[in-house]
Formats: C-alpha cells, sequence, structure tokens
C-alpha cells in the first residue's frame, strides 16, 4: 500500500498537482495526480525534495486540493530526512540551517534564502519540478 501524498501545489488552475509522500524504503517519491493516491510516482532525490520545500514557502503553483495540503510540518519532516541522508558537508550545513528556519518558522523569505542556498543558489526549483512533471506525465 503506497502512502496518501503531501501536495504542495497545482501546475495551473487546471493543472495537475504536485508533491512528495514517503516511501517504504525510507525515502520519498515525487508525486503528480489528481486524486489522493496520486496517481504518478517516481523516486524523489534530494534536490526535488529540497525544490518541493522551497516551492512551498515561494507559494508560486497555485493551491493544492485542500485535502492534500502539505502543512508545515510536512515540509520540516522532508527537509530535515534530506538534511540527514546528505553525505556532503558544506550541503549538510545549508540543509540543517533550512531545517531551523523551517522548524523555528522563521520569516518566510529566510526559510526561501536558506533552502534556496541548499538547492544550490542558481537552481530554479520551479523549472526543475515542472521538468520533472513532464517527465512523470509524458511515461503514460
Amino acid at each position: 500500500m503506497e502512502a496518501v501524498a503531501c501536495a504542495i501545489g497545482r501546475i495551473g488552475p487546471d493543472g495537475p498537482w504536485v508533491g512528495f509522500a514517503p516511501t517504504l524504503d525510507d525515502g520519498y517519491a515525487l508525486v503528480v495526480g489528481d486524486q489522493p493516491d496520486g496517481g504518478r510516482r517516481s523516486e524523489a532525490d534530494a534536490d526535488d525534495l529540497v525544490a518541493l520545500a522551497l516551492l512551498y514557502f515561494e507559494d508560486s503553483f497555485d493551491a493544492p486540493p485542500e485535502e492534500l495540503a502539505a502543512t508545515h510540518g510536512d515540509i520540516g519532516a522532508l527537509v530535515r530526512h534530506v538534511a540527514e541522508h546528505e553525505t556532503d558537508a558544506d550541503r549538510r550545513r545549508h540543509l540543517l540551517e533550512a531545517v531551523d528556519a523551517v522548524d523555528d518558522g522563521l520569516a518566510v523569505d529566510v526559510t526561501i534564502t536558506r533552502l534556496g542556498r541548499a538547492l544550490g543558489g542558481g537552481a530554479d526549483a520551479s523549472a526543475r519540478i515542472r521538468l520533472r512533471v513532464s517527465e512523470l506525465l509524458d511515461r503514460a
């Protein structure tokens, strides 16, 4: 049985929602769909997960389905998971700073800055997730 997904947003007003769900192997899946079970899932890497967390705070996608909307706690657990599994010392430090920002409820701009550093300063979270969603939908 697959875990119910947490949605961070919808790509366009009538588009699919995108989010994440824990997997049985102590990881996370990127989830795209229109139903609680998701519809399409793919293994998510650390950059996918940090990008999802960043987009949650940027609020740049349309609102997700209310019954699936990720909570602040869901995002905290997601970022903490990525930090716990990171082997690069510099990136781990950035991730732990992002965990602190999420857990302490720091200002949204501070949290976005810290998550941006953890993703890599020049990375475009929205473009990354839109590409991953497109890849998942094209596999049908």
